[in-house]
């Protein structure tokens, strides 16, 4: 016959463990189940309000204004300028006086060979109240000029290469900011999976405890049943109101985790909205692909932004270097200039037109050098450029060696916390079994209260394990798949190339 403490005692443990097991199989009616939380919500949030992603996008715009400004310099200069002046002479008998008026109007343009154009126009009055001997052909007098002048490095700034050196420069930074703003957004990614699976971890590490702490009061309102029937002893039952203190002070401490976590995770899909409720949350389930090095590695290489960005970067370095070179040659200067002009005494028209018929005309050719004794200056300033690029050079075989090593890690991460789980399954299995076992044994007068409580919190690390371990698993392929750069293709991230 069984007695009655054995069955009372069986049907503690059984029912919160029946519960336990309904609890990871079966979800809870509808009605009372508040609205999922899903990752792939969590991730679009973010990318819609994450503060990092925000700031990275000024970067983005100002690497795209860089290309707006290295292009402007090749954009016409125009220069309008107009004046007058006038003088009087009380020395001269009879007095002199004279005015001057001048307009002036000319455009500069940059030319993708270095070569500088310039061309202007000018209309001039000259007048002077004076009798003077002989007298002036003509008073007033009106003065015309045309001009073309055309200045081209020959050394120093010269060739089309060097003078679209920073235009490329600027391009090649649009690329760059476009890398480092994909690697933003993975990492973004990879923090919220991290933010939402350690939620996750610390709701279900709550349930643990006060599943414990069922456990631990039922016990508790058990030996003091016992106490009064002479079975159990005053030590039985304060070592149960110990364990129930325990066990409230696991979930007060589980309570803070679970806040804590969820801040973190409303602090990378939100602004300011840490009192906004988050929905149910869960471990994913998903069977955890098989992984290997070659594989992982060959995505890494070529998805990776921050290696790509490295590379963008030597490339620019180059330019620097280039144009370092050819700053080291003295600078020699071929110029020329054509123009035309006239003299009248009818208007500014008339002295217009006649600059066109060519009659007066005025050209020059010229050759200017200039050479910095020495050129240490330059020189110092190509060494400093080649050594930049030499650096940027040893720089990217350390982060290729450092993602090789990042990828082996990570893939031996999702083999081990593979593995990790199993064991941990069975281990949480064997502990359930071995409290059952001591409960019982407990119950039949051939253990101790303490060996009881001992097994419970056997229980709970083990159940507390599983859930780290199956954490740890996601985490692992969080991490793999941040080096592969194969979370855009996960959550159908579209970035602009």
């Amino acid at each position: 016959m069984i007695r009655p403490s054995v069955f009372r005692a069986a049907l503690v443990l059984l029912l919160p463990l029946f519960a336990f097991a309904q609890e990871k199989t079966a979800p809870a009616p509808a009605a009372s189940t508040p609205t999922a939380l899903t990752l792939e919500e969590c991730v679009a949030r973010a990318l819609n309000k994450n503060f990092d992603l925000q700031i990275q996008q000024f970067s983005t715009q100002n690497a795209h204004d860089e290309v707006i400004f290295a292009d402007a310099g090749y954009d016409p200069t125009f220069v309008l300028n107009a004046s007058r002046a006038g003088s009087r002479d009380a020395n001269a008998a009879p007095v002199s006086t004279s005015q001057q008026d001048q307009a002036r109007f000319g455009v500069t343009q940059q030319i993708i060979t270095g070569a500088t154009v310039t061309a202007s126009t000018a209309l001039d009055r000259n007048k002077v109240n004076a009798s003077t001997t002989p007298a002036p052909l003509y008073n007033p007098v009106y003065n015309s000029d045309l001009s073309l002048a055309i200045t081209q490095p020959l050394l120093k700034g010269a060739g089309v290469t060097i003078n679209r050196a920073a235009i490329a420069r600027a391009k090649l930074g649009v690329t760059r900011a476009n890398y480092n703003f994909k690697s933003v957004v993975l990492n973004v990614v990879r923090n919220v999976e991290g933010a939402y699976y350690n939620l996750a971890f610390a709701r279900e590490q709550l349930r643990v405890y006060e599943f414990s702490l069922e456990v631990a009061q039922k016990l508790l309102d058990e030996n003091k049943s016992r106490l009064n029937t002479g079975v159990a002893t005053d030590l039985e039952v304060l070592q149960s109101q110990v364990g129930v203190a325990n066990a409230r002070r696991s979930i007060l401490l589980a309570q803070q985790t679970v806040r804590d976590s969820e801040d973190a995770l409303l602090q990378l899909i939100g602004q300011f909205e840490f009192n906004s409720p988050l929905g149910t949350v869960r471990l994913s389930d998903d069977p955890v692909p098989e992984v290997s090095f070659d594989h992982s590695y060959a995505l890494a290489m070529v998805n990776q932004p921050d290696y790509a960005a490295g590379k963008v970067f030597a490339e620019q370095l180059k330019l620097d270097a280039l144009v370092a070179k050819s700053n080291r040659l003295p600078s020699l200067d071929l110029g020329g200039a054509l123009g035309y002009n006239s003299k009248d005494s009818d208007s500014y028209g008339s002295a217009a037109n006649n600059a066109w018929s060519g009659d007066s005309y005025n050209w020059q050719v010229d050759l200017t050098l200039t050479f910095p004794w020495g050129l240490r200056a330059e020189r110092a300033r190509y060494r400093q450029a080649m050594a930049n690029l030499n650096q940027q050079e040893v720089s990217l075989r350390q982060l290729d060696q450092s993602i090789l090593a990042q990828v082996r890690s990570a893939v031996r991460s999702v083999d081990t916390n593979r593995e990790t789980v199993k064991i941990s399954d069975l281990s949480t299995e064997l502990s359930e079994k071995q409290f059952e076992f001591e409960k019982a044994r407990y119950e039949a007068g051939l253990s101790t209260f303490r060996f009881v409580q001992q097994s419970q919190a056997d229980l709970d690390t083990a159940r507390v394990n599983e859930l780290q371990a199956r954490v740890n698993l996601r985490l692992s392929l969080a991490d793999l798949a941040r080096l592969e750069g194969s979370s855009l293709d996960r959550y159908k991230i579209k970035l602009e190339e």
